[in-house]
């Protein structure tokens, strides 16, 4: 075992089978002996006693990345507030990783876990370094978390523990990722506001109505990316609530088209459409509107001149499909990065595109957001929402005599 472990020969017993990994050992040592381990640990109140006094997640973990002590922060986080649900989890289980339960064997041991700050803090820590990163974590329920996580080697009673610590700091990077954009977007628009302006106090008679176009195309855009904000905010509270209305592919499409044809990304490329037929169905338009312009713009940002990016819906199994195709390629360690809240493949002013995709679209359309990057199809991103708007059962409370029973 690394960094020089000792253990306990009957420990070594209670080593489960290796498993299954695309990043760090699967091994795992049994729940017996997790307890064991833990058992002797808390025999030292000076140790117990500095992790509870830490004001954030503070966890030792064995050699297997595994839990074997935990500080009072810890167990709070968990649904069952209880020490014995926290023993033999790795981090990804504790926090709720949606990655953690995509193999049988857990966290660290998915592709997603190659790109994983906490992961690798962990790995460059049990190679004898301390190490402190930034993690991002998606949770099944569509919350994203923004982490600082250390990880340093610590001796005790002569076996080697990682030290592991968790801050979140979802919050300030979420203000600062919003306020990067929204200053990013609006003073991209507005400067289109100002160019135009410029030009036009020259220009002729005949060329003043197509550049008041200009204004109004690019002043419609500052709103939109105002709206957008709002949006994006009222989304990551709670607080939106979805508008359906009845509309067709064929004039959504087209208004995608008119929107981006004109913007500066588009210049130089072609915007097709594919439709299968023009098809009837009930949604948030400007919920999908968004959705859909992310894809947009992604693929337009992504595509070089002469480039031809498409967009097209289709019905499928009772849901509609919306897409875009690129012909570009995302790299592998982008694509398992993509969808993570502050990620981008762009600038550092970026990196909420992708992320409010699948926010809005899944927690909000109650849909599917996923994409298909590679050098043989190019980039396809697709949204999958209902047909229609969810039925919501609502269950009346009546008192027994009530006639309605």
């Amino acid at each position: 075992m690394p960094c020089g472990m000792k253990l306990n020969p009957g420990w070594v017993e209670g080593m489960n089978r290796q498993g299954k990994t695309k990043f760090l050992p699967a091994a795992r040592i049994s729940e017996k002996v997790i307890k064991e381990i833990h058992a002797v640990l808390l025999k030292n109140p000076f140790l117990i006693g500095v992790l509870d006094s830490v004001p954030v997640i503070a966890l030792l973990l064995n050699d297997e990345r595994q839990v074997v002590l935990a500080n009072r922060l810890a167990v709070n986080i968990t649904e069952k507030k209880d020490t014995n649900a926290i023993l033999g989890t790795r981090p990804g289980e504790l926090l709720g990783c949606v990655h953690a339960g995509e193999n049988e064997d857990g966290c660290g041991t998915t592709e997603f876990c190659r790109v994983c700050g906490a992961a690798n803090a962990i790995k460059t820590c049990r190679q004898g370094e301390a190490d402190v990163r930034e993690c991002r974590i998606i949770k099944a329920n569509g919350e994203a978390l923004d982490l600082r996580v250390w990880a340093s080697l610590i001796e005790i009673s002569g076996l080697n523990y990682t030290f592991f610590s968790v801050t979140d700091i979802t919050d300030e990077k979420r203000r600062r990722s919003l306020e990067r954009i929204f200053f990013h977007d609006v003073m991209n628009s507005i400067s289109g506001v100002l160019a135009a302006a410029e030009i036009i106090r020259d220009a002729s008679p005949a060329d003043k109505d197509k550049m008041a176009e200009i204004i109004l195309s690019a002043g419609a855009r500052v709103a939109e990316d105002i709206d957008a904000q709002k949006d994006l905010s009222a989304a990551e509270t709670g607080e939106l609530k979805p508008i359906y209305s009845v509309m067709t592919t064929e004039t959504f499409l087209r208004d995608m088209v008119d929107l981006y044809t004109r913007s500066e990304i588009a210049r130089d490329k072609k915007i097709e459409i594919k439709n299968n037929g023009d098809i009837s169905f009930e949604s948030d338009r400007r919920l999908l509107f968004r959705i859909v312009g992310n894809m947009m713009k992604n693929a337009l940002e992504a595509s070089g001149e002469g480039d031809t990016i498409t967009l097209g819906a289709e019905k499928l199994n009772g849901n509609m499909r919306f897409w875009v195709h690129n012909p570009g390629v995302i790299p592998e360690d982008a694509q398992l990065q993509l969808f993570q809240r502050s990620f981008s493949t762009k600038a550092h002013d970026r990196g909420l595109g992708t992320y409010s995709m699948k926010l809005l679209g899944e927690r909000y359309l109650k849909g599917r957001i996923s994409f298909v990057s590679n050098s043989k199809e190019g980039t396809v991103f697709s949204a999958i929402i209902p047909e229609k708007p969810p039925v919501v059962v609502v269950q009346r409370i009546c008192h027994p005599k009530c006639p309605a029973n």
